[in-house]
């Protein structure tokens, strides 16, 4: 873990840009990491002295770095970015790739490397910009009024009314969007609020956890994201309205523990000592992060009991910092301790002998697999973007599939590429997913929610639809007789996160999905990664045995049809076989 302490804040934590180099250090020696090479955004005055801890599981060590800051003048901040851009083509170290760069220039894959900055941008000179898209955060500049990446407008009342706001004009209160608030409040007023049997759980205190430092551009795992999904739930009048609330405690240490070291409890701990924390270059923690944290995990844990102990049917975890990249000893990816993890465990102290985890997070959840790994009680099923282990976090593999005797109880559907919709995780859903969860007969079912395979996702890159994501809850909604907890994970577009979360809670309110997705034809690379999974899970599961022949066979025969014989993107080679649900491919060669 890298922290710096003492840096100056100057009109309220008010930033001022000036590009300096940062390095990890290791042993006294420097150790490169994706941000050194990166336009840094640090204060002025600053501290002639910084310290810098590297928690290495057991002791902190620290270093002393020396800066000497320029004046506090135009002049300054041009001469050190002049002083990083000479060292930077000095080539004097060695040059890292972000993890984006390596999945469009085939770069190599350091199983060591814990950086997650997939999200960071290109590193180039940026001229002086006039603000950031509250939406997606891209870069805009002076005399632009709407996005150039998403289309937002500048002064979009996303933050005040969610994804209900209209993205095209600056906030104003209009009548359109007052009047469309107004109907969804008399509808809801109809609805049983007092019986609800959905409980959300939330906390403003998890807002607190923020990167203090301000880079380049704003980091994608900020507090707005939770802002947009509780103002889109309070415009709709779902929460506070027809969900109701639990109460607010931080995780004990113990309970922490049965999922994390205390190594690693501790290293999270140290945080609330420190203004500002890295435990890789883009996990971040400030003050605040450990008990944000604590809370988080908290709130999944009584979740999940209240679940089980039938108090409530079903429940959304509105929390951050997200947790399915936290493994057992580590924190990366964003992630400080992992909430599913914890709340499966909880869901099992509370009496669940089984628990089902289905993560459609676009990242593979690398820690809760770690976590689980050798334990058949808990099933573990990713669907993710992983082309080849080039894509963060590089895990999730289809034949990575548990070991010590659980075998089979960790279920990869790895992606092969991006731009991936509703038809193929839908199609996975139907033929890997609810056959093997099924046949585990889970006693309670979490979803790791990420929502950053949503449409308009910059970090994702996929297209799954508010309609996509409601499809999948409601599927998985028959298992675990309805006992199904949502925990946010990712999701960094805050009109995909927000509108995706809202139709999510709504099929956990008893609402049908809108539009159901019929006639689901998945895409060629899709078919072939659910093929992929199928002949190996098959081993493990025998009800797989007779989909997996099934399409195979009519792969084989998919192979045969000419391009001039296909519709156009793989439309026409698919036909919905009468009774036993599986689809067929149309052999017919001309």
């Amino acid at each position: 873990m890298i922290v710096a302490e003492d840096v100056h804040v100057n009109n309220g934590s008010k930033m001022v840009s000036q590009a300096t180099p940062e390095s990890r250090l290791t042993g006294g020696e420097a150790d490169n990491g994706l941000h050194n090479q990166s336009d840094e955004l640090l204060c002025l005055e600053l501290p002639e002295r910084q310290v810098i801890l590297e928690f290495d599981g057991t002791r902190s060590k620290p270093y002393f770095s020396d800066h000497h800051s320029g004046e506090n003048s135009t002049l300054g901040v041009r001469a050190a970015e002049d002083d990083l851009n000479s060292d930077v083509e000095a080539g004097n170290k060695q040059k890292e790739m972000t993890l984006e760069d390596m999945y469009k220039n085939d770069g190599t894959f350091d199983d060591d490397d814990e950086d997650d900055s997939d999200w960071e941008p290109l590193k180039k000179q940026v001229e002086l910009v006039s603000w950031f898209c509250a939406n997606c955060t891209m870069i805009n500049v002076e005399d632009v009024f709407h996005c150039n990446m998403c289309g937002e407008h500048r002064g979009s009342g996303i933050l005040r009314h969610g994804f209900y706001a209209s993205p095209l004009t600056q906030d104003a209160g209009s009548p359109s969007v007052d009047a469309e608030v107004q109907q969804l409040h008399e509808d809801h007023a109809r609805s049983s609020a007092a019986s609800s049997s959905t409980v959300v759980g939330f906390d403003e205190r998890m807002l607190l956890h923020s990167e203090v430092e301000m880079k380049s551009h704003p980091h994608p795992e900020r507090a707005d994201r939770l802002r947009a999904i509780a103002a889109s739930l309070a415009t709709a009048g779902i929460f506070p309205g027809r969900c109701h609330s639990l109460p607010v405690r931080e995780i004990t240490k113990e309970e922490l523990q049965m999922v994390h070291t205390k190594e690693h409890i501790d290293a999270v701990e140290l945080t609330s000592h420190m203004f500002s924390s890295y435990f890789t270059p883009d996990t971040y923690a400030n003050e605040h992060s450990a008990c944000a944290a604590r809370i988080a995990a908290g709130l999944c844990a009584d979740l999940a009991t209240t679940i089980i102990s039938g108090h409530s049917k079903n429940g959304f975890a509105l929390v951050r910092p997200p947790g399915h990249h936290a493994g057992i000893k580590h924190a990366m990816g964003f992630c400080l301790h992992n909430n599913a993890a914890i709340a499966a465990l909880a869901a099992q102290g509370a009496g669940a002998k089984k628990v089902l985890i289905v993560d459609w997070d676009v990242h593979h959840g690398n820690g809760t697999q770690e976590i689980f790994d050798g334990n058949k009680s808990v099933l573990y099923i990713s669907l993710h973007r992983h082309e080849g282990g080039n894509f963060y976090p590089g895990t999730g593999a289809a034949h990575e599939v548990g070991s010590m005797g659980a075998e089979g109880y960790c279920v990869n559907i790895p992606w092969s590429r991006q731009g991936v919709g509703d038809n193929d995780y839908v199609f996975a859903f139907h033929h890997i997913v609810l056959p093997i969860a099924s046949a585990f007969a889970p006693d309670f079912t979490i979803i790791s929610a990420g929502f950053d395979a949503a449409r308009g996702d910059p970090l994702g890159c996929c297209d799954v639809t508010p309609a996509g994501y409601a499809q999948m809850t409601h599927m998985l909604s028959v298992l675990s007789g309805g006992k199904l907890l949502v925990i946010l994970e990712g999701g960094y577009n805050l009109r995909s996160i927000s509108s995706s979360a809202v139709a999510v809670i709504k099929v956990l309110l008893g609402d049908y999905p809108i539009s159901e997705i019929a006639d689901v034809v998945p895409s060629k690379a899709g078919l072939r990664t659910v093929l992929e999974v199928l002949k190996i899970q098959r081993s493990y599961w025998p009800s797989l045995e007779s989909i997996f022949w099934e399409l195979q066979t009519q792969w084989e025969c998919f192979l045969l049809i000419t391009e001039e014989n296909r519709s156009e993107r793989d439309g026409g080679w698919w036909r919905q076989d009468g009774g036993n649900g599986v689809r067929k491919a149309c052999c017919i060669i001309s």
